[in-house]
């Protein structure tokens, strides 16, 4: 997969189109991702003895892993802030590092 988490992404697509915020959770298995603050929904919950009110939750629900792309930091890009393509680069060791088609730097993860 081209993220990963605690990646910062730009949404690319669909209803949130344009916003960025850090991946907090990524489901392989459903080719989606949860990231903070975008695609807020409201979950109606029971009371009960954790939350003895009830009520609405607000929280973020999962989004296609298609329509983000990571955000390259390098100051000397030309799309520095905004989403980028991403390629693979194997290093003499064997690991692998996920950089930038525009400029080459390295896109780390933000922890």
């Amino acid at each position: 997969m081209h993220v990963c988490k605690n990646d910062l992404v730009a949404v690319m697509a669909g209803n949130e189109a344009g916003k960025t915020g850090k991946v907090i959770k990524v489901l392989r298995d459903k080719n989606r991702v949860v990231i903070k603050g975008v695609k807020l929904v409201y979950r109606h919950t029971k009371p009960s003895q954790k939350s003895p009110q009830g009520g609405r939750i607000q929280k973020e629900a999962s989004i296609s892993v298609a329509s983000i792309l990571p955000v390259c930091q390098n100051r000397n890009c030309e799309k520095n802030g905004s989403g980028v393509r991403t390629r693979k680069k194997i290093l003499e060791n064997g690991n692998k590092l996920r950089v930038c088609v525009y400029c080459g730097s390295e896109i780390i993860s933000a922890e």
